[in-house]
């Protein structure tokens, strides 16, 4: 029987495996860590459901991107019944097909529901701003 830590470290694993995903560029990858009916929000713009966020902006970048890698990735997880709070902060770069390199600082948080098959994102809400230098 799983006990509440498990199905913390549950919720953190479906996080940490939208991030792998991310990187590997894997659309079927992310759209099975999302519930159907999802809300994506990405800095200050709703991006509807995350099938509208993977067909109408992710979905398109993927063929342009020659290399996604996050740095310093944290998360941390609150439990709250059949949900879960996830609070991340990373870096992250993006080298593009053309030559072009993004770099960033982002956060995001989320919000995972439980069932019998495990959790999913329902809502995801990340950010990101240029890194500051020091």
């Amino acid at each position: 029987m799983a006990t509440a830590d498990d199905d913390v470290a549950g919720a953190k694993a479906v996080l940490a495996a939208y991030r792998s995903a991310l990187v590997a560029r894997d659309a079927d990858a992310m759209s099975a860590l999302f519930a159907d009916e999802s809300f994506m929000f990405e800095n200050g713009k709703s991006e509807g459901s995350f099938a509208d966020y993977l067909a109408h902006h992710l979905g398109p970048e993927l063929g342009a991107i020659a290399s996604f890698t996050f740095e310093r990735p944290t998360v941390a997880v609150t439990r709250a019944g059949h949900l879960a709070y996830g609070r991340e902060t990373y870096g992250y770069r993006i080298e593009l097909t053309d030559g072009r390199v993004i770099a960033r600082d982002g956060v995001a948080t989320s919000i995972l529901t439980h069932d019998a098959s495990g959790w999913t994102i329902v809502q995801y809400h990340s950010s990101s701003r240029a890194p500051r230098s020091e």
